[in-house]
């Protein structure tokens, strides 16, 4: 079944995806598209997407947790729909949640490693959902153009393409940032997950490692190279999140990284 979801990339608006990585607790998820709900009514500038995870399906070790579910994922993310008026956007693994989780969820995210999994872009674009897709670590951003064509081909409603850093040697991740004017050209927006591309990926000792001091400068820079949106993962307690807590922005950190980012959009587009 499709479920149509209206345009939402508007270019005379900076897109933010925002949330949790998992949603965790109710508690986590509802203050974090609170904080977002505050910043979307203080700047008029932003073009705002809660998003969060159901399942963490590919954590680095079998004993971490994965959060709550699809069921239970998708009931909070109704809630916060009803409660805050966001789009949401939720990340699947497999072509026979597409349709479950695109008759709640605005935006089906395709992660990093499955963009080459073309039953589940298919699955994805059937749903007639926006479908966001992460560039693979281990792609270059000219073979993303192989990945768009595909979601083109099933009729997708609209795409958006994400940087999210490639792999440089072991347990790290680096962006180039002219890869944003090589996936702009292939027709559709380019976001920069601004949290994710400072992962150490399993350098933790059985989970994934990062840092993320270097979030609000990586922000700037891809606004500044052209990227249309940002992808950040902020949480009330990132030291205690069950998953990418090192990557996490603080809550209360959030609306500066946002604004300062919002100020180099701005001024590049000047």
């Amino acid at each position: 079944m499709a479920y149509r979801t209206m345009a939402l990339f508007d270019s005379d608006r900076l897109l933010l995806i925002a949330g949790p990585c998992s949603l965790e607790s109710e508690s986590v998820t509802m203050r974090a598209a609170d904080a977002l709900a505050r910043l979307r009514d203080a700047e008029p500038g932003l073009n705002c997407v809660f998003k969060g995870s159901f399942d963490k399906a590919n954590r680095t070790s079998l004993k971490s947790p994965r959060g709550p579910g699809l069921e239970a994922g998708l009931d909070l993310f109704a809630r916060v729909k009803e409660r805050f008026g966001f789009p949401v956007l939720t990340d699947i693994h497999s072509p026979a949640q597409a349709a479950k989780a695109g008759a709640v969820c605005d935006v089906l995210q395709i992660p990093a490693f499955l963009c080459r999994q073309t039953d589940l872009l298919l699955a994805a674009a059937e749903t007639g959902r926006i479908v966001n897709v992460k560039k693979g670590q281990f792609l270059s951003p000219f073979e993303m153009e192989f990945v768009v064509r595909k979601l083109e081909g099933a009729g997708a409603a609209e795409i958006w393409q994400t940087e999210r850093g490639t792999t440089f040697g072991y347990q790290n991740l680096v962006v180039d940032m002219r890869g944003f004017a090589v996936m702009r050209a292939f027709g559709h927006p380019v976001v920069f997950d601004a949290t994710h591309s400072v992962q150490q990926p399993g350098a933790g000792g059985g989970t994934t490692s990062g840092d993320r001091t270097h979030v609000p400068a990586l922000a700037r820079a891809a606004l500044a190279a052209g990227a249309d949106g940002l992808f950040v993962e902020t949480h009330p307690d990132p030291d205690n999140a069950i998953s990418d807590g090192p990557n996490q922005i603080p809550l209360d950190a959030f609306p500066a990284l946002v604004r300062g980012a919002l100020a180099v959009w701005r001024a590049a587009r000047a």
